[in-house]
Formats: C-alpha cells, structure tokens, sequence
C-alpha cells in the first residue's frame, strides 16, 4: 500500500481515484453484445456463454434434478451456518416492514401510501475465481418477504457447466422460482429483453464486475429499474491506536481478495499504525491462498495519515465508502457525522465479513462513491409506494376552489373543469 502523508486537500480527488476503467472504455462492449441479445435473443446468449465461460450449453435453465443433485453436496455444517444467515438476515429485513400511511389532509380528503411489491425481479450472483452464494441470501430473502412473484437467478456456469452446490441450494432454500446458467453482460441483457430462456423482469439486483455494472445501467435506458450501480468491491478503514494492527490488516485483506481491481484505503491520524498494518498485511498476505488476487488490490490501495478526526471525516464522505470500518477513541463522531457510506462496522470486533455473511444487515452496497445517493439493498428495494385518494363531496367543496385557481393560473383549463364541473352539480 502507498503511505500518503497529509494529502492537502487539491489532490484529494485524485488520491481517492477508484482503480476502475471508464465507462467509456467498456460501453461499447456491452451495448454491442446488448444489441445482439435484442435481436437474436437466446443464439447470442449461448454463443456469448461459450466465448465468456468457455462451455457450451444444451439447456442453460436449471432443472429440479440437478437442483436436488446439488443438495447432498452442500455438507452439514455449511447449511447450518446458511441457516444462521439466513435467519438473522430474515430478523433484520423483516423489521423494516411499514405500516400503511394514512392521513386527512383536510377535512373530507383522505389521503394514504401502501407497499407493494415489485413482481418480477432478476438476481445477478456473480460467478468466476469466488462464486458469491452468500448474495443469493441477500436479494432472495428480501425478495420474499416484500412479497414478489417472480424472483429469478442468473449467474455464470463453470467449465462443466454448472452452477456451484452452494448456490442452488441457496436458492432452493430462499424461494428463487427460476434458474439460469447465464453470466456477464448477456445475462443483464436477457433480463432487460426477454429471451425464450430468461424472463423479462422488473428490476435488476446484483453486483457485479464492472462490464456487469455499466450493463445494468444501460438496462435503465430500456425501461429496467435496478437496485444501484454496484461494481468492484471496496472498503475504507478509519483507525487510529486504539485499533489492533492485526484487525485492521485482516479487514483490509478481506476486502482485497475479491478481486484486483477492489480497492481498500485505510485513513488514520497515527503513522505508528499505519506502520503496523503494512507490516501485518505483509505477514497475513503469505498466509492467503488466494495471495495473488489480494496483492494486486493492495498495490492499487492506500494508507493516508491526517492530523485530526475533523479531517478524516471529511475526506471519507468525499470518497462515499462502500464499507466503512470505524476503530477509533472516537467512534461515536464518525457514526453520528458520517454522511456518505453503504454499511457501517464499528469498533474491534465487527469485522466487515459479519456484514457480508450472517450479521443481518445486506451486502448488496453501492460502489464507486455512488454511496452518496444510493442506499444499500433493503426491503424497500423489492416493492414500489403507490399513494391513494378518496374525496368526498364536503372534500372537493373544501379544496375545490384552490385547485380550480391553481389549474387557471398554469393555463389548463380542462383541469380547472374537472373540478368545476363537480363543484357545479354540488351547489
């Protein structure tokens, strides 16, 4: 990791650059196999799933025989931790229910908003060197308890053309009601047109590499909602001495492992610190069977020291962590002040991995600094507000005229005339 020394605020922007190409760089990829996928649905989805995954498929729909293959395959222990998970996660979305909101605005007019859910949604769960089973938890649960009718999987096969035990089972559990072994941009693309094999859905959910990424933000251009931009993983750690060196290692290695192109950063107001965590990092990487992956994300990562915690802060919202690991004697500054970040873990023994496996709170974050507009996935992602009115005649007599005037004022009459006509009858 780089060591910066109290960056001054002029270079801010570029030291918190994210390790990413440009949108520019990959869009006409995506909108090229998108175009194909339009066209020749199903054909370009199996000859992109050769190319990508290098397997050819006779039938990429998961069966309910190779489902029920699957879950021997999963040992005991590891369901019993997916039941954890899944429990926990369950407690936690299932409390962010809400209540029907209702109001009298005056007198005659009754005014409320009701959730419903969104009945057609695609999970995206990434593939490739670590299939993320653990994502079918953090959309499918949700998905469910919103209450929505169609909640479909894609993700990536393998050389023999399969999807990893873990998932299907994971699936299986959580009430996904389709399967389908189709990765990378044409799996977004089947989501967003419909192919004989992949359902047309709603809304888009999942992270993803960052073709995956600016593929779901062209499936917006197409009239598909999705949850967030959510691309290659990061974290920021905020500590200072009151953190164990070897905590704060481990988390930043936890993070730099999913990829090359994640990103970790730790800030802290103690060189002494920083010195420790490189020395740990150093240690724990030899350790890592997947060294190779973490130590590229490490190389495109930083240590940055500043003065105070006023300081600190404010270069963390300008950045709008993905994951923001708070291990200071000031905790509850950061936790009270912080504006931009997906998920927050405070003091020594919350680890970032909690949140990714069975704490209870979702991993499906906003990356790239989308932090500061996007919220993670939760259960209102999975359902839409529609609002509702019921006026009666002491109703339209008590806003009738203010609605008439208002409608005259913006020059459109027939609106003023639906109001008047009724006022008229009334009299």
């Amino acid at each position: 990791m780089k060591t910066i020394i109290n960056p001054s605020k002029s270079v801010w922007t570029q030291i918190l650059q994210r390790p990413t190409k440009t949108v520019d760089e990959i869009e006409s990829k995506v909108i090229q196999i998108f175009e194909d996928v339009q066209k020749n649905g199903d054909v370009a989805v199996n000859k992109y799933t050769k190319l990508f995954d290098g397997v050819a498929l006779e039938s990429n729909k998961v069966s309910p025989e190779e489902i029920e293959e699957a879950l021997p395959l999963v040992s005991d222990a590891l369901k019993a931790a997916i039941q954890v998970a899944k429990e926990n996660i369950t407690k936690f979305h299932t409390a962010q229910k809400t209540a029907k909101v209702f109001v009298e605005t005056a007198k005659g007019v009754s005014c409320w908003q009701e959730k419903r859910p969104i009945q057609k949604v695609g999970l995206y769960i990434p593939g490739g060197t670590a299939p993320l089973f653990s994502t079918v938890l953090m959309l499918a649960i949700p998905a469910q308890i919103a209450g929505c009718k169609e909640i479909v999987l894609c993700s990536p096969p393998n050389k023999e053309g399969k999807l990893p035990a873990a998932i299907l089972y994971a699936a299986n559990l959580c009430g996904v009601t389709k399967i389908i072994k189709v990765g990378g941009i044409q799996a977004i693309a089947g989501y967003t047109f419909g192919t004989a094999a992949i359902p047309q859905v709603y809304k888009i959910f999942g992270p993803g590499n960052q073709f995956v990424t600016v593929a779901k933000q062209l499936a917006t251009k197409y009239g598909v909602a999705i949850d967030m931009p959510a691309g290659p993983s990061e974290l920021l750690v905020v500590a200072d001495t009151s953190a164990k060196a070897s905590y704060v290692a481990s988390d930043l290695l936890s993070q730099a492992e999913h990829g090359a192109d994640s990103q970790v950063i730790l800030v802290s107001t103690s060189k002494e610190l920083i010195q420790e965590v490189e020395i740990e990092i150093e240690k724990q990487l030899l350790e890592l069977p997947r060294a190779e992956i973490a130590q590229k994300a490490i190389d495109n990562s930083k240590s940055i020291f500043v003065e105070n915690d006023e300081i600190a802060l404010e270069l963390i919202n300008q950045y709008g962590p993905e994951h923001f690991i708070v291990c200071t004697h000031n905790n509850d500054f950061y936790v009270d002040h912080i504006a931009n970040a997906g998920s927050v873990f405070i003091g020594n023994y919350t680890p970032e991995s909690a949140g990714d496996y069975a704490s209870g709170t979702n991993h499906t974050l906003p990356t790239n600094g989308f932090s500061k507009a996007y919220s993670g996935v939760n259960l209102d992602s999975f359902t839409k507000s529609i609002t509702f009115q019921e006026i009666s005649k002491e109703g339209i007599k008590t806003i009738g005229k203010s609605i008439e005037l208002m409608a005259a004022s913006e020059g459109l009459e027939a609106h003023k005339n639906a109001v008047s006509i009724r006022l008229k009858d009334l009299k």
